[in-house]
């Protein structure tokens, strides 16, 4: 009750402050001051806008006797709730379960960028400041001043491990020039439409162990149309997806009985995943403490030893079957992973770094897309039907789709963008600051860390009418010349350091949503609840998704 009187407390001040600024701006200007300002009547310095680097910033900053100016604000004169709400909502109410909620919240609070005022810029080294930013035109224009090679938010705990171990860093981890170069070797193979729609043919393979799949698991209740957990058989499918694609085998995991290694593999992803908050809590936490509280980072480095295992037993595995190949004069051919060896433009330890960062990232946007994808589905059958009929007046109930089908349905394209605005994967994406900008009226240092709030933007009224609603039809082109681009949702990130599994993402996504409805309708079952999202380091189903599939008549 405090912390919410203390939050309302400081809404009012900052809103007579307001009041207080806007009528001294009204007041004739004496004499000019030394400190530093901005110009606020040029059609080019919209609020926001961010100007990169000291040539032009100090041009700007330039007093003029022409021009009203407006000074540029420290990082200290930036608002954000006080350090006890946030011990408060976090530690106590659970807040790192509810990060998403949050954004929204403050967001209402503080009308542009500020500063939540955590303990551990106290406890760790640089960058010290976070600054959380949820204004669409000043995501845009941070992403759009990105250098070549951008840098993430502080990824510290990922490096630190593979120091320990001797690890390689991944794409996911790795930053500076050694980031450009294995998204160089990288992309040649995953980033283009054209090289990801070779992949169709094992996609579908996949696809048809789970509609199997599904016949089996609503085969075992008693309406024998609902099948429970579908966040559970989708993360078995994203599973088999993206390793058919990334090792070039089958791992058996929508089999009925799933191979040991796989099983394996299965629990270091969920020991990673579920032990999440535990390290968040952590996260404020020095290092010298860590022998007084082991078990966080004691598990941390477990779970990442048991998905370095499964990748390196899967490179070997293939590295063994190309020398084969070789030693008998055989043509060497295939897809990924085989690229990656036989170019030797990774070293192999690379390669294992690659490898695993992708497949944990790979596995999770699809399988929870595909579990809230269903679940609005389900929810509404008014939109299912009109991408059913789409999918038959351009494919037909019973041929099977391959990449180049997916073009010709728009209505199945913009039901992946919408599930992905109302749940975005990563509820926010994190940027260091590589040289000095002023946004929205502040000065940010060089090496400041923002973060940028994707799931208050994708709900925001300004940037998505009736942003509450699922309405795919909101991503529907009017034309050939018509284009639907939104910052307020970028589920892939923009630009360089975008997601380069995005192709492979959509195309599992795509390719599964499309044979799903040309078999089953899904319905709501007696046994499905209200779903309400959580964060659990991405943006998950807080309970389990139970739907009906009935079969299409």
């Amino acid at each position: 009750m405090k912390c919410k009187r203390a939050l309302e407390s400081e809404r009012r001040t900052y809103f007579h402050h307001a009041i207080f600024v806007s009528r001294f701006h009204q007041l004739p200007k004496l004499s000019s001051s030394p400190s530093l300002e901005v110009q606020n009547n040029s059609p080019g310095n919209k609020e926001g806008e961010v100007m990169a680097g000291s040539e032009s910033a100090g041009a700007l900053l330039k007093p003029t006797a022409t021009r009203p100016l407006r000074r540029v604000k420290s990082l200290q004169e930036m608002p954000g709730p006080n350090t006890l709400c946030n011990l408060y909502e976090f530690f106590w109410k659970d807040g790192f379960g509810r990060i998403h909620e949050i954004q929204v919240q403050l967001s209402w609070l503080f009308n542009k960028l500020f500063t939540p005022r955590l303990l551990k810029p106290f406890l760790s080294p640089p960058p010290h400041k976070t600054l959380l930013n949820h204004r669409v035109n000043m995501v845009a224009q941070v992403l759009r001043a990105e250098g070549r090679a951008p840098q993430r938010a502080n990824m510290e705990s990922w490096q630190e491990y593979r120091d320990l171990r001797g690890r390689a860093t991944g794409l996911i981890s790795a930053e500076g020039e050694q980031w450009l170069k294995m998204r160089s070797v990288l992309r040649q193979k995953i980033l283009k439409p054209k090289d990801v729609a070779v992949f169709s043919g094992g996609v579908n393979e996949v696809i048809t162990d789970l509609i199997k799949r599904i016949h089996t698991l609503r085969s075992q209740e008693d309406d024998r149309e609902t099948v429970t957990n579908v966040n559970n058989l989708f993360f078995k499918y994203s599973m088999e997806g993206v390793a058919t694609i990334l090792y070039e085998c089958r791992l058996g995991c929508l089999e009925n009985n799933v191979p040991l290694q796989t099983v394996e593999y299965i629990e270091a992803l969920e020991l990673m995943f579920s032990m999440f908050k535990t390290t968040m809590y952590a996260g404020a936490i020095p290092k010298w403490l860590r022998p007084l509280i082991p078990k966080p980072w004691r598990e941390f480095c477990r779970s990442w030893d048991g998905l370095f295992k499964f990748s390196q037993i899967h490179v070997d595995n293939k590295l063994k079957a190309i020398q084969s190949q070789l030693d008998q004069g055989k043509e060497v051919n295939g897809g990924l992973l085989t690229f990656l060896l036989v170019s030797k433009e990774l070293t192999l330890e690379e390669i294992y770094a690659n490898m695993t960062e992708m497949l944990l990232a790979g596995v999770d946007t699809t399988s929870f897309t595909l579990s809230w994808a269903t679940y609005l589905l389900a929810k509404h059958p008014e939109v299912q039907q009109r991408v059913y009929e789409e999918i038959v007046n351009k494919l037909g109930r019973d041929q099977v789709p391959v990449a180049d089908d997916v073009p010709k349905m728009p209505l199945i394209r913009a039901v992946l963008k919408e599930t992905l605005r109302l749940y975005p994967v990563l509820p926010g994406n994190g940027r260091v600051t590589q040289k000095d900008l002023i946004v929205g009226g502040y000065l940010i240092p060089k090496g400041t860390q923002l973060a940028l709030c994707h799931y208050t933007t994708s709900y925001s009224e300004e940037n998505f009418p009736m942003a509450d609603e699922f309405r795919p039809e909101r991503w529907l082109r009017k034309d050939t010349l018509d284009r639907v681009d939104n910052f307020g949702s970028i589920p892939f990130g923009y630009g360089i350091r975008s997601c380069i599994g995005k192709r492979i993402a959509e195309l599992e996504i795509h390719l599964a949503l499309i044979q799903l409805l040309q078999n089953f309708e899904i319905k709501i079952s007696s046994k499905t609840e209200p779903v309400h999202a959580k964060t659990h380091g991405l943006l998950t189903p807080g309970n389990s998704i139970n739907v009906r599939f009935s079969d299409r008549k």
